[in-house]
């Protein structure tokens, strides 16, 4: 949807910060424009369900966000894509998710311009052009907009924060990070040299504080200057955790189970009118119920370990809201809150990746293309109340996921509404309009013309001396007008082949892939009427069949305006990889007591493939410490000397092993940690000294997918700990008494269980679709 005619862009000029232009406004007469131009906060949640916010239907407290929404606009009617990655991307560019290079996760990189994984760079982004107009613009948090391979120190940084628009930036690039203990964070351009954290460290309470920061420092210096946040949680998403004194505040709320609160938030929606009355609630079996044990039918011990699990997660929003208001109250106190533009939106729907009974051992399962064997322990009996807290990765049951997209069916990848359809707030008290609820079709693609409206900064017209990818999305400024004006009319979706358009009222969906005989349009098609059923309960693509054959020919043709072929439509598209990572792959020698190598680095050397560790160490009788460490609480490997002894330590998604050695003798040696792949995905893990084994552990899994997630450290061992019964003696347990004199990696070759397929995928492809 395109700007409203008359309603185009307005420059700043003259001083910065105060609205000038030529002509008219946008705003309706009799109004006028604010006179100076909003500061803008763009606050995206990760992983929220729908109905997970107060104005919502939920019982969660959200009392800031409450009032946001009570004095600006609620979105019902507000899609995203299916997955985080490119919601992000659209969410920046304007540009729909595969023509802005993200038609998944940035965790693959097959070589097709709609699956690149990198932000095109004739695509500004909104922090860009607001620069360009005047604006500080600051980010906090996830990024995950830059290709795994591209993460770590000594990489291209063209796609990290400060190169595509921001002054400043403090979090994560990585997709998550736990909160207590993250794996690696990165500040500007550099990845944050920090030891040891401090107890009590928690992330969402520590990017609250560094956004506040940046804002003080701003005005420290210049009181006028509009400003652009960025804030993009990394909480909700897995694995799931929050602080002691809030999950305390929902003990036993839980307690009637996932129906029931189901039931309650659907009642709320319907009363408050976020849905309307005609809808249902999707019933068994379209409601995943083959996926969702009922609450009457578990034991006691499991009601109670899965209602500890939604307590955590009901904290962990809770603590969002906190931000919200902390964020909202340094405003305040600077008097800015009047102008200033806040948006909470969630990238995509509420996700069922913890399972069935959810799970305590998030890396068992999470972000592997192997399928595990027999007997893989997918979560490890933990005590529930450790749910949350820095010893344990969680992620909430499939039945509260379920909850989470009341009143919608499927979840996050899902391109049902469950999906897609997500919550989205915007509140400017300054602005000379009327707020409240506004059931127009909105995309994510929408939020970057629309806010650049509202500031009156014109998108930049072109980047990188080419000229700028025209915008997908369109302003709605004309929505926040008018509760009558016309929202978006069409847009594609598609998430690993799954397929959808909605169309006016009417969507199709398509929620397996076609075959490659079948086509882009084919495979089985369903269709449902929005406006009468807006929960997807009723297919009436039999009743319709010329129109689905049409909506399944326009997704065709919108899919190759949008890039999004290949489709992944024999299951394979994921398993390439450029050939250009395999010197990753190379030995490497790593230095004592620096950052730990970043993630995917490390992994490169380690993950579905034997090694080994060499280490040349000289020891005096008083020698203690890590001497390398890979891993944390989800699972990791680490070698240290105890008491003169090597202690070797396995820990196995949660599941600990450990073993001894003798007693070693003081002086310079050769120390070597050697890990080999047996049958069914298992390991055997040894360390020699001088040649001699002196410890080992055999028939333990495999360290697989995002594990072991914290990356090498040498010296210490950084972040959440391999080994917690070690870490309340020792803390990080840093080497004294000696010397690391060399630690290098050599990996072996890959296992015949590893799926990627390396081959020569050069960017000639990128170059012609640029």
């Amino acid at each position: 949807m395109a700007a409203p005619e008359g309603r185009g862009y307005e420059a700043f000029a003259g001083r910065v910060g105060e609205f000038t232009s030529a002509s008219e406004p946008w705003w309706p007469a009799p109004h006028r424009a604010p006179e100076k131009a909003p500061n803008i906060i763009v606050m995206l949640v990760d992983d929220l369900g729908f109905s997970d916010l107060g104005p919502f239907g939920s019982e969660i407290d959200t009392p800031h966000i409450d009032r946001l929404a009570a004095d600006g606009w609620v979105f019902t009617n507000y899609r995203t894509a299916p997955m985080c990655s490119p919601a992000r991307a659209a969410l920046l560019t304007g540009v729909n998710p595969h023509r802005a290079g993200f038609g998944f996760v940035a965790h693959i990189d097959p070589g097709y311009p709609g699956f690149t994984c990198e932000l095109p760079a004739q695509a500004p982004t909104i922090a860009e052009s607001l620069r360009a107009g005047g604006y500080a613009t600051f980010m906090v948090g996830k990024w995950h907009l830059t290709l795994e391979s591209r993460l770590h120190d000594g990489a291209d940084r063209s796609s990290w924060p400060l190169q595509r628009g921001f002054d400043r930036y403090f979090g994560s690039m990585d997709g998550f990070t736990a909160l207590h203990h993250p794996h690696r964070l990165v500040q500007d351009n550099s990845v944050v040299d920090i030891r040891e954290f401090p107890d009590g460290f928690f992330l969402t309470d520590e990017l609250t504080d560094r956004a506040i920061g940046m804002i003080d420092e701003l005005r420290t210096s210049d009181a006028d200057k509009p400003f652009f946040l960025y804030y993009a949680h990394t909480s909700v998403h897995g694995p799931i955790q929050a602080k002691d004194v809030d999950i305390d505040k929902y003990r036993g709320r839980y307690e009637a189970g996932w129906n029931t609160l189901r039931a309650e938030r659907f009642a709320r929606q319907r009363a408050r009118g976020i849905v309307p009355d005609h809808a249902t609630l999707p019933a068994d079996p379209l409601a995943d119920g083959d996926r969702i044990p009922a609450w009457d039918d578990l034991s006691d011990e499991e009601r109670r370990l899965f209602a500890r699990h939604m307590e955590v997660y009901a904290a962990a929003v809770d603590e969002i809201d906190q931000s919200v208001g902390r964020l909202l109250a340094r405003l305040e106190r600077s008097g800015e809150r009047e102008n200033t533009i806040v948006v909470i939106a969630s990238d995509n729907g509420g996700s069922a990746e913890g399972g069935r009974s959810g799970t305590r051992s998030y890396f068992a399962q999470f972000g592997s293309d192997v399928e595990p064997m027999d007997g893989w322990e997918t979560d490890v009996p933990r005590d529930p109340d450790e749910i949350g807290g820095p010893r344990l990765f969680a992620q909430y049951p499939t039945g509260w996921a379920r909850v989470s997209n009341t009143p919608f069916r499927s979840f996050k990848s899902s391109t049902y509404e469950g999906g897609v359809h997500a919550p989205l707030i915007l509140s400017w008290r300054a602005a000379p309009l009327a707020g409240g609820l506004r059931d127009q079709f909105v995309f994510v693609a929408d939020l970057a013309p629309t806010l650049l409206e509202l500031s009156g900064v014109a998108p930049l017209t072109e980047r990188a001396g080419a000229p700028a990818l025209p915008m997908d999305g369109g302003s709605v400024v004309s929505v926040l007008a008018d509760p009558a004006a016309e929202g978006r009319e069409r847009q594609y979706f598609e998430c690993v082949g799954r397929r959808a358009l909605v169309e006016g009222r009417w969507k199709a969906v398509s929620v397996t892939r076609p075959t490659p005989a079948e086509g882009a349009a084919g495979g089985v098609w369903e269709l449902y009427d929005l406006a009468a059923d807006p929960t997807e309960t009723r297919d009436v693509a039999e009743a319709h069949p010329e129109r689905v054959a049409a909506m399944a020919e326009r997704w065709r043709t919108e899919a190759w305006r949008n890039t999004v072929f290949p489709l992944d439509d024999t299951g394979d598209l994921f398993r390439f990889r450029p050939a250009t990572e395999e010197p990753l792959s190379e030995p490497v020698e790593l230095i004592p007591f620096r950052p730990p190598l970043e993630r995917f680095r490390s992994a490169k050397l380690t993950v579905l493939r034997s090694f080994d560790i060499e280490i040349d160490v000289d020891l005096t009788p008083e020698a203690s410490g890590v001497l390398v460490a890979h891993g944390d609480q989800g699972g990791g490997y680490l070698l240290a000397v105890e008491h003169g002894a090597p202690v070797l330590v396995y820990n196995a998604y949660g599941v600990m092993h450990r073993a001894r050695g003798a007693a070693l003798n003081p002086g310079a040696q050769r120390v070597v940690v050697r890990v080999r792949e047996q049958d069914d995905l298992r390991c055997r893990v040894s360390v020699e000294c001088d040649g001699v084994e002196q410890a080992a552990i055999a028939g333990v899994p495999m360290l697989l997918g995002m594990a072991p997630f914290t990356g090498i450290s040498v010296g210490y061992d950084y972040g959440g700990p391999v080994d917690w019964a070690l870490y309340e003696q020792y803390r990080t347990f840093p080497f004294t008494g000696g010397e690391i004199v060399r630690v290098r990696y050599v990996p072996g070759a890959r296992s015949a269980e590893d799926p990627t397929i390396l081959r020569a995928v050069g960017r000639a492809v990128q170059a012609l679709a640029d």
